[in-house]
């Protein structure tokens, strides 16, 4: 199965025409003929099968076969995490956490980051590729990059956890995920949080959680995070009701 993204087709929808780059894209890269069923979806949980009428390299139209539209996970997350230094390490945590299931991701800038600027066009396509190459539905909203201290002053997500490397006391991630609540983590640059950012987010309602053992990279601890709210999202859908 091939997954084709395009914001603008709908669930009312009985016929669609892709643009003169993505029918070109179909017609000549891909060779879709008459008749060949294409799977779309418009990144907000619709998937649309259409079957191919016109074949044409400047304007290809489909019929709308089926619709589905996907419900949303019962704990939507919600990752800030401080763009990396290295841009591809940054690039590969978006590309993984869509394939896992992230909802909505802001970049945060900290007292300690080395990179203060994101490219958002570009990650808005590494978003895209992913979700197409994981068969996903959902695109995950990306946020303009924001100070660390507007962020805290916006957020309102209920369930609001700190992962940072000091020796503070703190609860395993695992055990405070709650059923029916959305998440919000921050996870801090390479260089951690600073001692008054930490205090900063407990002021602003946000737990300190351990997300293992081992000190992690940026990345690899939003990853961890990522999966472990996806784990329980699953375990809530195969539980017996």
């Amino acid at each position: 199965m091939q997954l084709f993204y395009n914001p603008e087709i709908n669930e009312n929808d009985l016929k669609f025409t892709f643009s003169k780059e993505e029918s070109r894209h179909i017609i000549l890269v891909l060779r879709k003929k008459e008749g060949d069923v294409l799977h779309i979806t418009n990144g907000e949980g619709l998937l649309i099968n259409g079957k191919i009428v016109s074949a044409n390299v400047k304007k290809c139209v489909v019929d709308i076969i089926t619709s589905t539209q996907e419900k949303f996970a019962k704990n939507k997350l919600h990752m800030a995490v401080a763009p990396t230094k290295m841009n591809d390490r940054f690039e590969w945590f978006l590309e993984k956490a869509t394939e896992i299931g992230v909802h909505e991701i802001t970049p945060v800038i900290c007292e300690r980051s080395e990179r203060k600027v994101i490219k958002k066009n570009r990650l808005e396509k590494v978003l895209q590729s992913a979700m197409k190459q994981s068969l996903r539905t959902y695109l995950p909203k990306l946020n303009e990059a924001t100070s660390y201290r507007e962020f805290l002053k916006k957020i309102t997500t209920e369930s609001r956890f700190i992962a940072h490397c000091e020796e503070d006391d703190k609860t395993a991630f695992s055990t405070q995920i709650i059923g029916d609540t959305d998440v919000t983590i921050l996870i801090g640059p390479e260089g951690d949080f600073s001692r008054k950012e930490i205090k900063s987010a407990y002021e602003h309602g946000f737990l300190p959680i351990s997300l293992g053992n081992s000190r992690l990279r940026t990345e690899t601890a939003a990853i961890v995070a990522c999966t472990l709210v996806n784990l329980t999202n699953n375990n809530q859908k195969t539980a017996p009701s």
